[in-house]
């Protein structure tokens, strides 16, 4: 019996599920729990400005290997296998940041973590997307990527719950502990992976021109630049405002509320303008995200600023991981892999960057004026790419 007629093994809601877990563990919990407890890390640990900049880069160098492991690999169950070495990763990486106080031992389990985090955001979207495919359903990733917004909702309340209460030490190892609650959907309900069939008289998409890749490409370096200030930044900018001063947690609280249904909002959005198009949009909104704060240190630019951006980053992926998925469908992991290097390399740049304007001029104001140009330049590489592509996209 073809993979396509067979019966699932897994009940849709279990699918999607083990993804959503997955993301929260390996990106919500092993990522981006940093970010929410880099202001307390520098209180209670001494973390300087410039070494929380690299830290978020070990992090991202990790993440970048990662992708790079994923794009050489073509056999899917190899990938699902790596899929489930990765969860067991960002367990251990979480909880050991509360073991040591070392700066080195700190650098490499960013680096494990980050190198974890492709286990949920390429290798379990493609299994997602794989399992969907095969099973007659539409390739449509926002319920999975919805675990982007509730991963930091996870990891912001329950920095915010254990804020008044415990050092940043003692918060790493309760993140390692509740990391383990969302290990066991993510490894349990991800079905291996099948070999999809088109069906009867289907032929599979062609893949999109040079030109059209390249500037997607560009686009989402751009995208990677914009999102890594904002992701790893945000809290720290925001706290040193008066409006914010204690708030830092529920910043990030805000970030993930707002993240977890803007993907069913940018479906609806991309059905009707096409990707691309909702893309500039996403892109557009981002920019404008990074641009409040500079103009505005009060509170309702600041809360903006975290919804705008909540909004967004979320859409942003999971649109650029559709589009290259369907022109894909057979090995979508290491297509969406080999572009999502361009938003790695932008994410190891862009935090040292970020961190060291930081410590030179006393603020984040350079690194969001820089996050903003670079932002509008990727809103004018996807506006130059090809209207045939734009239709194909669609």
């Amino acid at each position: 019996m073809s993979s396509s007629t067979a019966p699932p093994s897994r009940a849709p809601w279990q699918v999607i599920t083990a993804g959503i877990c997955a993301l929260v563990l390996t990106v919500g919990l092993a990522r981006f729990a940093y970010t929410p407890l880099l202001p307390l890390m520098r209180e209670d640990a001494g973390l300087s400005a410039a070494n929380g900049g690299w830290l978020a880069t070990f992090n991202y160098l990790g993440y970048l290997t990662g992708t790079l492991l994923v794009a050489r690999v073509g056999e899917m169950q190899l990938k699902f296998r790596f899929y489930r070495v990765g969860l067991v990763l960002a367990v251990i990486s979480t909880a050991l940041m509360g073991a040591t106080a070392d700066m080195t031992a700190w650098s490499v389990l960013r680096f494990v973590a980050g190198l974890s985090s492709t286990a949920g955001l390429l290798l379990a979207s493609g299994l997602v997307l794989n399992w969907l495919l095969a099973h007659q359903r539409r390739p449509r990733l926002g319920l999975h990527f919805a675990g982007l917004g509730m991963g930091i909702a996870v990891s912001g309340l329950a920095a915010a719950a254990m804020a008044d209460h415990l050092l940043s030490s003692q918060q790493w190892l309760a993140l390692g502990a509740l990391a383990l609650v969302f290990l066991i959907p993510a490894w349990a309900w991800m079905p291996a992976p099948v070999p999809i069939s088109s069906p009867s008289g289907t032929a599979a998409p062609a893949p999109p021109g040079q030109r059209w890749r390249w500037l997607l490409i560009a686009s989402y370096f751009c995208a990677g630049f914009g999102f890594v200030v904002s992701a790893t930044f945000i809290v720290a900018i925001l706290v040193q405002t008066p409006a914010f001063a204690g708030r830092g947690s529920w910043v990030w609280v805000l970030v993930g509320i707002t993240a977890i249904p803007s993907t069913f909002a940018w479906d609806r959005i991309a059905a009707r303008l096409g990707l691309i198009r909702a893309l500039m949009f996403a892109y557009a909104l981002q920019t404008v995200s990074f641009v409040l704060p500079l103009l505005d240190d009060g509170v309702w630019a600041g809360a903006t600023s975290a919804v705008l951006f909540g909004l967004t980053f979320a859409g942003i992926v999971s649109l650029t991981l559709t589009v290259v998925g369907r022109h894909y469908p057979h090995n979508p992991a290491k297509a969406m892999a080999t572009l999502t290097l361009s938003y790695g390399v932008a994410q190891i740049i862009a935090p040292a960057i970020a961190g060291t304007l930081a410590r030179d001029s006393g603020s984040y104001q350079g690194a969001l004026a820089l996050a903003a140009v670079m932002m509008a330049i990727g809103i004018a590489l996807l506006w130059c790419m090809p209207d045939e592509d734009h239709a194909r996209g669609a």
